[in-house]
């Protein structure tokens, strides 16, 4: 589906409201608050489909004092829990961070698949993160004087064995990610794409080997937390010698290996968001990915003309001063 506009008139709303009617949240900003129109109370996303030869409802109210979902018209305990029962993946221009920025945006974003990807693990980056911050206020009451070193080594092991945990799961979502992100990039005209990832499990002896330096910074300065996925073409890796353009392959290569093993996996395509992504894109380019994702699963395009996608698309609607209409 190709979605058509000019900017300004509302196509990136349109996308943010089916992330939010099928995930729960906004992938542009956690302040559910901001979803809401100005001078409005609520703010309601209801959508309808079909999965699997069965139709399926969900819906999402957003007010001032939280968000509810449902799906097929029961509640859910929270909105987030769309997530297991629909997977969504989407591309903004934003999304170039995941390669060009800094080491924590790689992690946040690799830990989110890796929830995706293996579900039953979803839990550990919260559950490191939290271990880590614990350890972390210990270290600082025994700078503080107000309790013992011994008050820390509960935590040393939490962070060690979490840590361990998190490592692995993050090479297992890696290892799944990385034959589809060399394939498909190299069919972008990307060669040779790979993700490096060397991060080490965290014992409880080299945390304690390090509790000084700990002490002193008041911060933990081993683990998960601290690592990163480099991701290359050939010997080049891209945060630092790619340009722009191949940034945006390179994300849309995750993307595209991801939405494949999640419908392995599955049984059923992600849904596939995909804002602005043609317009840096040569006339090659966007062919080879607009048939690529003919091939995932339901996929929305948006872009400024109809002519920025090289092929007809299966519907096409166009944006204009907020209404949606069929073309």
């Amino acid at each position: 589906m190709l979605v058509t506009g000019a900017n300004g008139a509302g196509k990136t709303n349109l996308l943010e409201s089916l992330h939010v009617g099928t995930q729960g949240f906004s992938p542009r900003t956690r302040a559910d608050q901001q979803l809401i129109r100005l001078g409005a109370t609520a703010a309601r996303v209801a959508l309808t489909g079909d999965r699997d030869h069965r139709s399926l409802s969900l819906e999402v109210t957003v007010r001032q004092e939280g968000k509810r979902a449902k799906l097929n018209g029961v509640p859910l305990r929270s909105a987030e829990q769309l997530r297991s029962e629909v997977a969504t993946l989407v591309f903004t221009p934003d999304r170039l961070a995941v390669v060009k920025g800094g080491p924590a945006a790689r992690r946040a974003y690799f830990d989110r698949t890796l929830a995706r990807l293996l579900p039953g693990r979803a839990p550990l980056p919260i559950e490191y993160a939290a271990a880590v911050g614990q350890r972390n206020a210990a270290l600082r009451r025994v700078t503080l004087g107000v309790s013992t070193r011994a008050a820390v080594a509960p935590w040393t092991e939490q962070v060690a064995a979490l840590g361990a945990a998190l490592v692995e799961s993050r090479r297992q979502a890696i290892g799944l990610l990385a034959p589809g992100f060399a394939e498909r990039a190299g069919e972008l005209g990307l060669p040779a794409a790979t993700l490096d990832y060397t991060g080490e499990p965290p014992s409880a002896a080299a945390l304690e080997a390090r509790l000084e330096r700990d002490l002193e910074r008041g911060v933990t300065g081993l683990g998960p937390h601290l690592d990163d996925i480099t991701i290359r073409a050939g010997d080049r890796e891209l945060r630092i010698f790619g340009s722009q353009g191949e940034q945006r392959l390179a994300v849309l290569s995750l993307l595209l290996a991801e939405a494949e093993v999640l419908a392995e996996q599955r049984g059923t395509p992600p849904l596939v968001l995909l804002d602005d992504v043609l317009s840096e894109l040569d006339a090659a380019r966007r062919r080879t990915l607009a048939e690529r994702i003919g091939r995932v699963g339901q996929a929305i395009v948006t872009a400024t003309g109809a002519a920025a996608l090289p092929l007809e698309p299966a519907q096409l609607l166009e944006v204009a001063s907020g209404a949606v209409s069929v073309r």
